[in-house]
């Protein structure tokens, strides 16, 4: 067998390796730390190590009149850190990054602020890594002239993101969707500057406890390496502080006439872009995969949904049309959308709303349910074919508190979906009458 053939065997036997172990390694469960939670999977097939953070620190606990609060305390963590050898500044904590060859990031989403850490497996590099991250997590110094500077390019962010169409309509379509719910908010220029170095602080200290914490890890570490990569990253966090608020609980949409449900934004924009939803199903709502294989049918399949051969094939309104779930631990949220012409926005609506209330009162035909399932579950591999991808279901899965073998019966609960459970599951949880609609263009353009 020439050179050639043997590279090529041996990488074809290490991406089946990957793939056959990917699809069916176990997650374990750490020992528990500081009252945070800890979970791993074990992968030997490269010396990398994937880890998460997760923190119930997410935008959701903005304080009023300060959106914008829980998105600064995590980006600016990176800003400057008090570590094991005194304080190193924002350039050194960069430096050490490259110099380590590593990944470490940060970011906030509605209901939780995620650090993320990849690294080689390496024990001196690792535990590099590692220390850097735990310094970020327990002792960022927040120092009032960088946390102005950040102030002033947030807000330059956002006067340049409030020109463009599809980040105003999101906003605007969010608040229609929530309400008063606290995910309804969101960052202004007055807000931004509103929020002090020392309101960081206080966040920081209140929201960034063990007890608020989940880590998630993957890769070539075996279960002693994680216990100790937990402890060393929550080692100098609290374990827990003065109880926090409890928020308040996010309301299924009512009924309402359509004036209060549907608004017209007027913006300057070469198209109308729409988008129509409601709130909808938590992740671990038992109605979630027959809701999940209807979606797939509906809009979520690309070129084989419903709403791709009403709007795009029969008609040529959109390019693309779409529809998804969007379920988490406390809040979820039904989203349909397309962009069109602004002189064909009323006539793309229409069908995109007579195609989604169809399906919600008719459900799907036998051979789209087969072919749904069918595409769900051979794509299902490339949903864990490498380390990144299985942190992203590990941390799910620990977020949302669902069984540990979700990822190894996955398949089977897709394929258990009836058409009467997505029939029954779309009509308890999506109605016409409570769906909100933004549409956002220039009229008569």
């Amino acid at each position: 067998m020439n050179t050639l053939k043997i590279i090529a065997a041996v990488y074809l036997l290490a991406f089946g390796l990957i793939n056959n172990a990917n699809a069916i390694l176990p997650i374990e469960k750490l020992d528990g730390y500081k009252g945070a939670k800890g979970y791993l999977v074990q992968t030997k097939t490269l010396p990398m190590v994937d880890i998460e953070v997760s923190i119930d620190a997410g935008d959701r606990y903005d304080p009023v009149g300060k959106s914008g609060l829980a998105d600064m305390v995590a980006a600016l963590m990176q800003y400057g850190v008090r570590g094991d050898n005194g304080l190193l500044t924002e350039a050194q904590i960069a430096d050490e990054i490259a110099d380590l060859g590593a990944n470490i990031g940060l970011s906030v989403s509605g209901e939780r602020a995620i650090l993320r850490i990849r690294s080689l497996s390496r024990k001196d590099l690792r535990d590099r890594a590692v220390k850097l991250a735990a310094a970020m997590l327990s002792a960022p110094t927040y120092e009032v002239k960088i946390v102005e500077r950040e102030k002033q390019r947030a807000i330059t962010n956002l006067l340049e993101a409030e020109t463009k169409p599809e980040f105003v309509l999101e906003r605007r379509f969010t608040k229609l969707v929530y309400g008063n719910y606290p995910l309804g908010n969101a960052p202004t220029v007055k807000s931004v500057a509103a929020v002090s170095a020392n309101d960081l602080m206080q966040f920081h200290k209140q929201f960034y406890r063990g007890d608020r914490m989940i880590v998630s890890i993957v890769g070539d570490v075996d279960r002693i390496q994680a216990n100790e990569i937990m402890q060393t990253l929550l080692q100098k966090t609290s374990q827990s502080s003065a109880p926090i608020a409890k928020l308040p609980e996010l309301q299924r949409s009512p009924v309402e006439p359509l004036a209060q449900r549907e608004i017209q934004i007027p913006f300057d924009s070469q198209q109308a872009h729409i988008a129509m939803g409601m709130t909808a199903v938590t992740r671990s709502n038992p109605d979630y995969f027959p809701l999940l294989v209807g979606n797939y049918i509906l809009g979520g399949g690309g070129f084989v949904s419903r709403l791709m051969a009403e709007v795009r094939e029969k008609r040529g309104l959109a390019y693309s049309v779409f529809s998804y779930f969007a379920p988490g631990k406390d809040t979820g949220i039904f989203q349909a959308g397309l962009q069109t012409k602004n002189d064909q926005a009323a006539m793309a609506l229409e069908v995109m709303s007579s195609t989604v209330a169809k399906f919600i009162a008719d459900g799907p035909i036998p051979s789209e349910l087969i072919a749904a399932k069918s595409n769900l579950v051979n794509g299902y591999p490339l949903r864990i074919d490498n380390n990144r991808k299985l942190l992203d279901n590990v941390s799910s899965i620990a977020w949302n508190d669902l069984p540990l073998d979700t990822m190894e019966i996955w398949t089977k609960q897709v394929e258990a979906v009836t058409l009467e459970q997505v029939s029954a599951a779309f009509q308890k949880y999506l109605a016409m009458d409570r769906m909100k609609i933004a549409v956002l263009g220039a009229k008569n353009k």
